[in-house]
């Protein structure tokens, strides 16, 4: 059983409130929950794309698996698209190994994390039969499941997240966690005209302990979905005065946009100007390149003839 102190700290991380999980004191070193409350900043930490922070405040010496699998996480994301990364890989898969023994320092939930973490960095280097065999098809462990929905949802199989999000609601409880899944399952597929990820996203920023530019981000986008290009403008740039993104530029770029004003045109052209400049691996960006890239080619294919010439 979780104390309410990590509780917190939990459903901050789970809702994106990433700068808040950061800059919480840590327990002392003795606390039962010092060793979660430190995995959920580093990982906080990587999420804000800050990923030698991570690396600063994991000990090095550390013999726990999960603070060592939240280490090569953060050396991945620091290598990531280099051929640095593969060291970072192979550790994670060892430590999947390792937690399979009994000779480990570290909880059961200190192993589930591992899993998670080996997870997301085999996902983000595109090994994703690996990613899921390393989650587990059967596992009990709501954070794996979430990942699990992640990569189906990526790869184009809402059934298949459908299927992963349904068979958890057979042992999990009503966690802040599930709700947030049937969330992004329900964004992806648009079931019932988006009103669950709608009313998800609202409560959530109702509450006044929760500061978080990832949930803004998320209901301004599934606003955008709804037609609602004025209130989806108000919570992007909202969340960009927060914290600066790609996501939330692109998606602002896009309500702004479809605002059918000239002002929102203008915005437009501007946020994307800034989101090609700023963040040129975007997939959006890389999206746009690459079919600018194929017309152009079409088009020197051809050539315009020259206008007839009027007989005097």
């Amino acid at each position: 059983m979780n104390s309410s102190e990590l509780y917190h700290v939990k459903q901050q991380f789970v809702l994106g409130a990433y700068k808040t999980v950061v800059d919480l004191t840590l327990p002392d070193s003795n606390s039962p929950d010092f060793i979660s409350t430190l995995i959920y900043q580093a990982r906080s930490h990587i999420a804000l794309n800050n990923p030698k922070a991570a690396l600063q405040l994991v000990p090095a010496d550390s013999e726990n698996v999960a603070l060592k699998a939240v280490a090569a996480l953060a050396k991945f994301v620091t290598a990531e698209g280099t051929t640095d990364n593969e060291a970072s890989l192979e550790e994670l898969r060892d430590l999947s190994v390792e937690i399979e023994g009994d000779d480990v320092e570290g909880t059961d939930r200190d192993k589930a994390t591992v899993r998670v973490l080996a997870g997301t960095a085999f996902a983000r280097a595109g090994e994703l039969e690996e990613a899921l065999e390393t989650l587990g098809a059967d596992t009990e462990d709501l954070e794996a499941v979430a990942v699990i929905v992640q990569i189906y949802l990526s790869i184009n199989r809402p059934d298949l997240a459908k299927k992963a999000y349904e068979r958890s609601k057979r042992w999990a409880e009503d966690d802040l966690l599930l709700q947030l899944i049937e969330s992004i399952i329900g964004l992806v597929t648009g079931k019932d005209e988006y009103h669950n990820p709608n009313t998800f996203y609202t409560e959530q920023l109702g509450n006044p302990s929760l500061s978080s530019p990832h949930v803004l981000t998320a209901r301004g986008v599934t606003r955008i979905l709804r037609n609602e290009f004025p209130e989806a403008q108000s919570d992007l740039e909202e969340s960009l005065e927060q914290h600066k993104d790609a996501e939330t530029f692109a998606a602002f770029a896009v309500a702004s946009g479809l605002s059918s004003t000239k002002k929102g045109e203008t915005d437009a052209n501007e946020l994307w100007t800034r989101l090609t400049s700023e963040y040129p691996d975007h997939p959006s960006v890389a999206d746009v390149a690459k079919k600018s890239a194929l017309f152009d080619e079409a088009m020197a294919k051809y050539s315009v003839p020259p206008l007839a010439a009027i007989a005097a």
